[in-house]
This record gives structure tokens, C-alpha cells and sequence, in this order.
């Protein structure tokens, strides 16, 4: 069994490596680079989405997909075009139908970051700004009854622009569970690697499965 890790906006796939470093299954983790799967010279959701799902499509074993923020977006969107591929899916600060208001303020917010943050996500201010708007159309609301695999929903305590979305993802994902991680906001990954580490493993291995639903940790 494989799991790919998906990261967010404003990180890359070392976002993942205090997480992944506090799991016993380290090698069969692969954290990708979101924003390496792009083809051309400009950069947009349906881009990388199209060249994330040949990548998908390359795999000839079972695998599971892990997705925050952005990642979360391109797991949910590939889990519905693709019913009976994917294994299980974790869905982390994530949304089905994207938030334009807070899409347009992460853009005023990047147009005044310095741009040598931006190249250490590997892409570029335009970029990612071009990106953020190739996004703003996406709804997957309709699309949750189609996801057909073991699912959990992740979401900081303080990330009240997603944990709205992540409840009602709960509620309308048949057999979602959900945990609320206490103190976090958004990037859980990286304020609380240890605490998401065991929530992961918990799912992973179906430990603890009926104590997941709705619980705080």
C-alpha cells in the first residue's frame, strides 16, 4: 500500500517531513511537489490537476491520497472523477466548494510577500496568484456522495475559515469520520506533526476506528 501526500499553498513537500518522520511506514510515504505537475509555461489548477491524475494513473498498486489546503482540493477532485481507484482518502484544512472571498485575500496577502519566499515553493508570485484564480470556479459539493473509500476529515481547532467545510464534508461523505485537532489552525502538518502523525497511523491502521467521529485530540 502507497500513500501520497498532497501539500498546500505556501508549502512544499518538506511540509510533510516532521509528520512522515513520526510514522513507522516512512518508506511507503511519498510527499510530491504540487508544484511540479504542471505542463507548459503557465501554471493553473486544471494543469496540475491533469498532469497530477496521469501520475495517479501510472501507479500499479493500491495507494491512498493525504491532501491539505490545495492537496486536499486535487485528492477530493481526483477521488470523484475516479471511483474505485483510490483506497482511502485524507482530506486536511480542506474545501469542496472554494471560498472566493478568502481565495481573493491570500492573493492581496502574496502580492506583498517578498518574492524569495515564493522561490522556495518553487514557483513564482505570478504563479501562484494565477493559480489561486484558476481555482475560484471549483465545486465538488454535488460530487461527495461519489466518493466510495474509507475517508477522514482533519481540521485544526482554530481554522475557522475551513472547519465549516470540513463538518458538512463529514456529514455528506458516507462513513467520513472527522478530527478536530486541538490548538491548530490551518497547517496542521507543520504545528502539529506528532498529534496528526497518530491521528494518520490511527486511520491507517484502523485503530481507535469508533472513537474518531466528531472527537477533539
Amino acid at each position: 500500500m502507497k500513500y501520497i501526500f498532497i501539500h498546500g499553498l505556501g508549502q512544499g513537500p518538506d511540509s510533510w517531513n516532521k509528520t512522515v518522520s513520526c510514522m513507522r511506514e516512512q518508506e511507503e510515504i511519498q510527499c510530491l511537489n504540487v508544484f511540479a505537475f504542471k505542463e507548459g509555461s503557465e501554471i493553473s489548477y486544471r494543469r496540475v490537476y491533469k498532469a497530477f491524475s496521469a501520475y495517479c494513473e501510472s501507479i500499479k498498486t493500491e495507494f491512498g491520497l493525504c491532501g491539505l489546503s490545495l492537496g486536499a482540493v486535487i485528492a477530493l477532485n481526483y477521488v470523484v472523477e475516479h471511483p474505485g481507484k483510490v483506497k482511502s482518502l485524507v482530506l486536511i484544512g480542506g474545501q469542496c466548494v472554494m471560498p472566493k472571498g478568502l481565495l481573493r485575500l491570500q492573493n492581496m496577502i502574496f502580492r506583498v510577500m517578498p518574492n524569495g519566499i515564493f522561490k522556495k515553493m518553487g514557483i513564482g508570485k505570478r504563479e501562484l496568484i494565477h493559480l489561486t484564480k484558476s481555482m475560484m470556479a471549483l465545486d465538488f459539493k454535488e460530487d461527495l456522495n461519489k466518493v466510495d473509500c474509507k475517508t477522514l476529515i482533519v481540521c485544526g481547532e482554530k481554522d475557522r475559515a475551513n472547519r465549516g467545510a470540513a463538518e458538512m464534508m463529514a456529514e455528506k461523505i458516507h462513513g467520513a469520520r472527522i478530527k478536530i485537532l486541538e490548538g491548530c489552525g490551518h497547517e496542521v502538518n507543520v504545528e502539529a506533526p506528532e498529534k496528526l502523525a497518530e491521528v494518520l497511523e490511527a486511520f491507517y491502521e484502523e485503530k481507535q476506528a469508533g472513537n474518531l467521529t466528531g472527537t477533539v485530540v
